[in-house]
């Protein structure tokens, strides 16, 4: 390289001064050639070592982990806060306090979103307002090309009726074909037994409800997440309908809350339970003896049997609030006060008005388990909206 660049400037003083310094050029090129001559066999074994050296390394990969989260702001009137940065946030890891590297006001990010519907008989005087509300909010939440969403509805099975799509017109048909199954009444006298009909079940053999099951929630949180939001993206959130009241999952709430948290997947629930229909307050029926799914034997068929005491009927209501809570979501009660269609605006608002965060553990954590993560800002009277922790794989 040292001769090559002699030659570039004798070139340039040769053009420049003409025939006079061409003996002093010649001489030079002559010294420089030797000089060349010695030093090139050591830049040569020196990059031969070089070579073996890198050939010899293993690579070096940094595995740097990312925990990204999603939150949205309210005043103490309960008004989003559209206009804080980085520096209002303060975040804490397992009372750990942690720099905040990546932040953004999210509403551009692609949005994938789960219609998960409740069609238990529980549901069958108030689902078509469901269904109505819910094409509705797709419509208007929804951006073509962009986002995608997929609809579930769960009794005693778990059922995709449309997988992930931007297409109104799918979804829409989807929808369409919520409905409540026929209960039959030769196989129990249990008010929320949909019966024995067949239909496809997510989650392979054995994957959804059981028979003689009801209302499946659990399963269809956990398969929505594992099987769907998982696989994605960028935002994800998950829509709840239902009276909270769980028969016959094989999943527990809070293996159904895991999932979620390990998709990073945000669940808004919408408790919605026809008490004069009913039951009363805590949504369901009052079960009795349940047949089948574990439950403990049955009622024979009709005109079978003694009536057996009714059994100890679960809180839907703070079973979708702790849903909601602890995956950073947002619970909502519809009553005559406040209709169905306001628990959808307020979640269209709720994803469009995030606030994405991003941070590296300090210090790092390689160990498997769940980390809890405390989001706050340093202004007061203000209320964080974000998921309480995160499963760390490795």
């Amino acid at each position: 390289m040292q001769s090559e660049h002699a030659k570039e400037n004798l070139g340039r003083a040769w053009r420049a001064t003409g025939r006079p310094l061409r003996r002093h050029a010649v001489l030079t090129t002559l010294l420089l050639a030797a000089l060349a001559v010695m030093v090139w066999p050591k830049q040569t074994l020196h990059s031969q070592q070089a070579a073996e050296t890198t050939a010899q390394a293993p690579p070096i990969t940094a595995h740097v982990k990312v925990v990204n989260v999603l939150a949205t702001v309210r005043d103490k009137k309960g008004t989003i806060v559209r206009d804080l940065t980085q520096e209002d946030f303060e975040l804490k890891e397992d009372d750990r306090p942690q720099k905040i590297r990546y932040f953004a006001h999210e509403t551009d990010l692609p949005l994938t979103m789960g219609l998960l519907v409740d069609t238990s008989l529980s549901q069958r005087r108030v689902l078509g307002q469901e269904r109505d509300a819910s094409g509705n909010f797709l419509d208007q939440v929804l951006r073509v090309d962009k986002d995608k969403a997929f609809i579930i509805h769960f009794d005693r099975e778990v059922e995709l009726l449309q997988d992930l799509t931007s297409s109104r017109e799918k979804l829409q048909a989807a929808l369409n074909l919520l409905q409540v199954p026929q209960r039959n009444q030769e196989a129990s006298n249990d008010p929320s037994d949909t019966g024995s009909d067949q239909r496809p079940q997510m989650g392979g053999p054995g994957g959804g409800g059981r028979r003689g099951g009801g209302t499946t929630l659990y399963d269809a949180v956990y398969l929505a997440a594992n099987e769907v939001t998982a696989k994605q993206s960028g935002r994800k959130a998950l829509i709840v309908l239902s009276d909270g009241v769980d028969r016959g999952s094989k999943k527990t709430l809070a293996s159904a809350i895991e999932a979620a948290q390990r998709a990073d997947t945000v669940v808004y629930a919408i408790y919605f339970a026809d008490e004069e229909g009913f039951g009363g307050p805590g949504g369901g029926y009052g079960h009795r003896g349940m047949g089948g799914g574990g439950m403990g034997g049955g009622m024979g068929r009709r005109g079978g049997g003694y009536p057996r005491p009714q059994e100890s009927r679960p809180d839907g209501k703070k079973i979708l609030e702790k849903l909601a809570k602890e995956t950073g979501g947002r619970f909502f009660e519809v009553s005559k006060k406040h209709p169905l269609d306001e628990s959808f605006n307020l979640i269209q608002e709720d994803l469009r008005n995030q606030y994405s965060l991003g941070y590296t553990p300090d210090p790092p954590d390689n160990q498997a388990g769940y980390h809890k993560i405390i989001l706050t800002t340093k202004k007061k009277d203000l209320t964080v909206q974000a998921r309480d922790g995160y499963y760390s794989t490795q």
